[in-house]
């Protein structure tokens, strides 16, 4: 009996080890992908295409479009697994990166953007769902922690990729050779089967609910200032302070070495202190950020507040804990999937606006900012859960 009761730990061990490993190669592979896209989109639409902020602004609303229809990904979980379409879903993204470069207009660029952004956004959906379904809630904040660190490394990669490769080849060139590594990674995981029976069955059905309604606010709040600074705040530094791709690339390097080191700290400080408080201290940064963005001048000030946004910002995992802590077990597939479209309803919207507003002033976008960020600030006080309690207990 003994030995019987120590074999079930080490399988369950093993099997979780297994979901790991292939949640940490996929997220790898989209980050390289996305960073990729993301490092090279603003030059390139710029130096190639000749894009304004309005033209700026349109093509980074379509590409949250497929975010926005992330909960029709329920209805593909009738017809395949969860790990099947998440690899799936990495290699349709690894397609859309490696055209991108071929298509150096308005049209070319959406429809690219299209292809890459529903392998991003779907994976991204089933990155969070499966990770809450394998894990529990005292690892789950560790599990997301090192996907962070394990993205800010590939970030990095990218990066230096970028720079090296930039000096012998073309966007073009560049866009697929990222799109290559990330679609074969999307095909490495179709051959592996890390899924085990143990974790309960998803509802496969779309699902709102009202006691999930601070989620979804929270979510929603998320979703639209995150989408200002995503959308706005490197065109700035390449609009107004006329900086190269190395500069932004190196910019993004320093950026993702910082949150290499930060995200698994960031982690175990969620299971120490508490949802609550580590977003009250994200979007009080996040206000004074976006303020000082609007009115600065300095071009070093402006790198450094980009840097800081982007470390906090990694706080936005809270978001998802907190569910995992409030929601049934049954719910996590269709929940993610809910809260991934109503986190891009205004990421839909938002850089059209905000494209419209630069017309007339950048200082308005980031103003913006600062008042989404002020109204999760308010949103974020009535978070409870059972670990939050307990901080307050604990603090008298």
């Amino acid at each position: 009996m003994p030995e019987a009761s120590q074999a079930k730990p080490q399988l369950l061990a093993a099997q979780a080890r297994r979901m790991l490993i292939f949640l940490i190669v996929l997220t790898a592979a989209s980050q390289i992908g996305m960073q990729g896209w993301i490092t090279l989109f603003n030059n390139f639409a710029v130096e190639r295409a000749g894009f304004g902020g309005f033209e700026v602004g349109l093509v980074q609303a379509v590409r949250e479009i497929p975010g926005f229809l992330s909960l029709l990904v329920v209805y593909v979980l009738l017809v395949l697994p969860e790990h099947r379409v998440a690899a799936l879903a990495i290699t349709v993204l690894g397609l859309g990166v490696g055209l991108t470069g071929l298509f150096p207009s308005f049209w070319g660029l959406t429809a690219t953007t299209l292809v890459m952004s529903f392998g991003f956004h779907y994976y991204e959906t089933l990155n969070m769902s499966l990770t809450l379904q394998y894990f529990d809630r005292a690892e789950a904040p560790l599990v997301f922690g090192r996907l962070r660190s394990v993205t800010g490394m590939a970030n990095i990669a990218v990066g230096l990729t970028v720079l090296l490769a930039s000096r012998g080849f073309d966007f073009a060139g560049i866009y697929g050779m990222l799109g290559c590594v990330v679609a074969l990674a999307g095909l490495w995981a179709l051959t592996r089967d890390p899924s085990h029976a143990g974790v309960p069955v998803q509802r496969k059905k779309m699902l709102l609910r009202r006691k999930y309604t601070l989620y979804y606010i929270l979510t929603f709040l998320a979703g639209s200032r995150r989408q200002v600074f995503l959308a706005f705040a490197i065109f700035l530094l390449v609009q107004k302070f006329s900086m190269s791709l190395a500069e932004i690339t190196g910019l993004f390097i320093l950026n993702n070495a910082i949150n290499v080191v930060a995200n698994p700290l960031i982690g175990r400080a969620i299971n120490r202190f508490g949802e609550r408080a580590l977003l009250t201290f994200e979007y009080c940064v996040v206000t004074v950020v976006c303020a000082a963005y609007a009115y600065s001048d300095s071009k070093l000030l402006v790198c450094g507040l980009y840097v800081l946004d982007q470390l906090v910002i990694n706080f936005a995992m809270c978001i998802t804990t907190y569910f995992q802590k409030i929601g049934d077990p049954q719910d996590i597939a269709p929940t993610m999937a809910a809260g991934f479209t109503i986190n891009h309803i205004a990421a839909v919207v938002v850089p059209v606006l905000g494209g419209a507003l630069w017309l007339w002033s950048s200082k308005l976008v980031f103003l913006g900012g600062a008042g989404l960020a002020l109204c999760s600030l308010a949103a974020t006080q009535f978070i409870r859960t059972h670990r939050q309690k307990e901080v307050e207990h604990a603090q008298g």
